[in-house]
């Protein structure tokens, strides 16, 4: 790697961020972590952790802050160190363009140039594009196994603050582990999904599940905040056409790549893929355009009136506000739309559908949900409060239905 001294660039107090998961830049994070106590105090705003170069004994120098508490982030959460910014995905591109939490210092990893000397964002968009346009400084590291996106901006050396190159690895993803449970869900939900509707997927085990089942359908399309691996397989089926969108038609539409060598081969100067910021993949008015769309996410637990809790599991941060609720309201006003939320029924001994939510509410009891577990689906739009709990408590797992049972009137007369 090309070496930069980072100190004649980035400076105390200054708020840095970079692309998440498999978009990390990680020589230059490496770099800033060896540098930082010659630069001073600075804070990080951190997406989906994937590497895991940052750890606790970086907060020496650094202040963490955050969407979320996945992926390698988790570790900073269970020690108390990354403060989180509980927000919908949507707001983030303003947000980090502004003050309080104006982004100065912006790191990318980009692709090689092409022949006309144009540098691809590659693997990430999503709130990178406002902060681009407002930040004092934007480092780049070149990365020949980043693909060659389309869906701009395109950058020159010229663009550049600094630009360095690399030949680090990109980080690869581990095969989801589907069993029979995810498998279980995958079918259910699976049969809420008709041909031509217009997908968004969330990121895990289980939207994986849900795709695995999708190889008999036609002209699906995608709009995704992000996609992986199980998206790619589907486009090279056949079975993602975008055919049938009403907006970008023939062309998958998502914010960022998380995936492996498979993922970064299909985008690889792929124009059937168009890469995006949070502006255009989470706005309503976007959104708004799609018919039979389908928001596919998961979460922590769902309490008997239909209060979604994506964030929070035993007083740590594990999860996110994220774009669910961006997405589950799209869903429900989308004609034809199916908003799901799909989870296992239990976590070890503890029940994931409960008579009372552990953590913060992310998606109110007033978003349209449709629940999905291994037991089956709860269509929740258009309930009452005691047709809720009855639907749920029947998707519940059996060694708990009972227990739920008793709580569901006291907990229905509560929230009335």
């Amino acid at each position: 790697m090309t070496t930069l001294d980072l100190s004649r660039h980035v400076r105390a107090g200054d708020t840095l961020t970079w692309g998440q998961s498999h978009a990390e830049p990680r020589r230059l994070v490496q770099a800033l972590i060896e540098q930082r106590h010659a630069i001073g105090r600075t804070r990080l705003f951190l997406g989906i952790g994937q590497a895991g170069d940052l750890g606790p004994e970086h907060a020496d120098a650094f202040d963490f802050l955050s969407y979320c508490g996945s992926g390698t982030n988790r570790r900073l959460a269970s020690e108390g160190l990354i403060d989180i910014l509980p927000v919908h995905y949507s707001s983030l591109p303003t947000l980090l363009s502004q003050p309080p939490l104006k982004v100065d210092v912006l790191f990318l990893q980009v692709s090689p140039p092409d022949d006309q000397g144009r540098h691809s964002l590659g693997m990430a968009r999503e709130y990178l594009l406002e902060v681009l346009r407002n930040a004092r400084v934007v480092i780049g590291e070149v990365n020949p196994d980043v693909p060659w996106t389309f869906g701009g901006p395109y950058l020159m050396a010229e663009d550049f603050t600094a630009l360095v190159t690399s030949d680090a690895p990109l980080s690869e993803s581990a095969p989801a582990r589907i069993g029979e449970i995810e498998l279980a869900i995958g079918r259910h939900a699976a049969e809420l999904i008709e041909d031509g509707a217009t997908l968004q997927v969330g990121i895990g085990t289980i939207p994986d599940a849900v795709l695995a089942q999708l190889r008999d359908r036609r002209d699906l399309g995608v709009h995704s905040g992000a996609i992986g691996d199980g998206i790619a397989a589907l486009c090279e089926a056949g079975v993602v056409t975008n055919a049938r969108k009403e907006i970008d038609k023939g062309v998958t539409v998502a914010g960022s790549l998380m995936g492996g060598a498979a993922l970064r081969a299909y985008a690889h100067r792929n124009p059937a893929l168009e890469m995006r910021g949070a502006e255009y993949t989470h706005a309503a008015e976007i959104l708004g355009r799609l018919d039979r769309f389908v928001a596919l996410n998961s979460a922590i637990e769902v309490d008997l009136s239909g209060q979604v809790n994506s964030e929070m599991a035993r007083g740590v941060y594990v999860g996110a506000v994220g774009g669910i609720v961006d997405f589950l309201r799209a869903a429900g006003a989308s004609k034809g739309g199916t908003p799901i939320v799909a989870l296992p029924s239990t976590a070890g001994a503890h029940s994931r559908i409960v008579s009372r939510i552990d953590g913060p509410v992310t998606a109110a009891r007033s978003e349209p949900v449709i629940v999905v577990t291994e037991y089956g689906v709860a269509d929740l739009r258009g309930l009452t409060l005691s047709q809720r709990a009855r639907r749920l408590i029947a998707i519940a797992h059996p060694e708990h239905r009972e227990a739920l049972e008793r709580e569901a009137q006291a907990t229905v007369s509560r929230l009335r």
